[in-house]
Parts: C-alpha cells; sequence; structure tokens
C-alpha cells in the first residue's frame, strides 16, 4: 500500500485526483483520503474505483456526492460535519477543485465559518497543457469552457484579445472547431496549441497557428478531453517616422482627436500616446 494513516485537523481538504493516468496521484493525497473522516466527491463512482486502485479502505466512512448541482443542503451537510470536529476530504472527478470543477462555494463556506481550508495539490489539465504547448508561460490567463452561443462566445473572446499573456481554454470534442474558428476571427492567427487526451494512451498535442488548426481538426477530427492554448496578442513594431507620418496625413481631414483615433486604432496602440503626438504634432504646424 501507499498510504499512510495520519492525524488531520478537522477542516476540509481539497485532494486533486489524476486526469488520466491513475499512479499520477500524490502520496500526500492517498494519506488524506485514508486518514479523512469523511469524503466527498463529485462523482462517487470515480473516486471508489480510484480509492480501491491504490488500495484505500473506506473502512466504514461514507462517500457523498457534492457537485454543481448540489443545494446548500448537501453543502451544509458538510459544514456540520467539521463543526462536528471531522476532517472532509473534497475531490473532483479529475483534476484540482475549483479549477473548472465544483467546490467554490464549499471552500468559501468553510473559510467564512473560521474553519481550515487547506489542498492536496496533483494533476491540473490546463498547467499539463501549458508545460507542453510550446508557447510563452511568464503569464498566463485560464478562461475555462466558452460559452455555447457563437455571439456570446465571439464577445468573450473580444473581452480576452488584450490579455497580456496566453490563453488557455477548456472544450468539447463537439465544438472545438468552431471555436477555434471563432478565436481565428476575433483573436487573429496566433500561434496556438490543441492538447488532448493528457497523460492518457492517446495524448496528443497540435502545435500549430489557429488557421492551421482548423484546417488540422477539418481534416482529422479529435475525441477526448481537449484544452487549447492561444499566444498573446503581440504588439507591431512602427517606426516613429511611420506613426508621424499617417499622423501628418490624418492631420489634414481631421481634428487632432480624430486623427489619434484613426491611427491609435489602425496600429493597435493607446490611444493617448497617438493623442500627445499628434496635439504636439499640430501645435509645431502652428
Amino acid at each position: 500500500m501507499n498510504h499512510q494513516n495520519i492525524r488531520l485537523q478537522p477542516g476540509l481538504y481539497f485532494v486533486a485526483t489524476p486526469i488520466g493516468t491513475a499512479r499520477d496521484i500524490t502520496l500526500r493525497a492517498l494519506d488524506i483520503l485514508a486518514s479523512c473522516d469523511l469524503i466527498a466527491a463529485e462523482d462517487t463512482r470515480s473516486l471508489r474505483k480510484l480509492l480501491e486502485i491504490h488500495g484505500v479502505p473506506l473502512a466504514g466512512r461514507q462517500v457523498v456526492a457534492y457537485h454543481d448541482h448540489s443545494g446548500s443542503g448537501a453543502r451544509n451537510r458538510l459544514i456540520d460535519a467539521i463543526n462536528s470536529r471531522q476532517s472532509v476530504a473534497y475531490a473532483s472527478e479529475a483534476g484540482m477543485p475549483l479549477i473548472a470543477d465544483p467546490g467554490y462555494d464549499l471552500s468559501r463556506a468553510a473559510a467564512e465559518a473560521g474553519h481550515l481550508v487547506t489542498a492536496a495539490p496533483g494533476a491540473s489539465a490546463a498547467i499539463t497543457a501549458l508545460t507542453l504547448a510550446g508557447l510563452p508561460t511568464d503569464a498566463f490567463f485560464f478562461a475555462g469552457f466558452l460559452p455555447n452561443a457563437t455571439g456570446a462566445r465571439r464577445k468573450r473572446l473580444e473581452e480576452l484579445r488584450e490579455v497580456p499573456g496566453t490563453l488557455a481554454f477548456y472544450e468539447s470534442p463537439k465544438r472545438v472547431l468552431a471555436s477555434i474558428k471563432d478565436m481565428q476571427t476575433v483573436l487573429g492567427d496566433r500561434p496556438a496549441a490543441l492538447c488532448r487526451e493528457l497523460t492518457k494512451k492517446f495524448e496528443e498535442v497540435r502545435r500549430l497557428s489557429l488557421s492551421e488548426l482548423v484546417e488540422s481538426l477539418e481534416e482529422k477530427p479529435v475525441k477526448g478531453e481537449i484544452v487549447v492554448l492561444v499566444d498573446r496578442a503581440r504588439a507591431p513594431t512602427v517606426s516613429t517616422s511611420d506613426l508621424e507620418s499617417d499622423l501628418r496625413a490624418a492631420l489634414k481631414d481631421s481634428s487632432v482627436k480624430d486623427a489619434a483615433d484613426i491611427v491609435s486604432k489602425l496600429y493597435g496602440l493607446p490611444r493617448r500616446k497617438i493623442y500627445q503626438m499628434a496635439l504636439n504634432m499640430a501645435k509645431a504646424e502652428d
């Protein structure tokens, strides 16, 4: 057996579970699952199977369901257990609880009640994909699942367009092609990566531009759990002489304000900087 019984303080313990390969669970996670008074899970069947694989006995303990559709009654039951000086472990179906998985309301309720809230970290599909994608990881933004409807999806992508970091999305096989087409339309043809079935038998990473990913998916659709990574927006390299030339042309027929708007939108640069440049040029010509 790879676990040991340990003495746990009363409180809430979030436990990361493998996203694929069962052996990716940590020894500390197994210790907590073996030692806690009560286990809660997004999917009780998959957690019981994981416990069986690793030889963690329930020894008469309950495994209760808690997920996004659970009401306040299920949450209060877990908080009541902690109030009674019990240790409660919570595991979502795969990966880290709360990261596009249930657990936020439970975490907040336990913390607001003054209880210990801690975690046994582990596998996460988003972090694993970032490691494999070949895109910058110095800054990234996890956007979870995009909306189903095209209009709402494009609106959300508009909100994310200027984020100064790699964008990470979860996607389903049925709509990944439509989503990537919308990404190309809204974000432009950026470097990207499609990562699927991470840590599993058919793990695959396609490192292509968004337009190339569209072609790739049209030719060879995918199945399984998917993470899509998209590079950040890159500021165009613009010389001062080009900016001044375009501003002079715009100032011939437009006000300083309108000329600044035209040129800032043309190059995707901050309007304030371009407005000040236009203002200085207009003053110099007076």
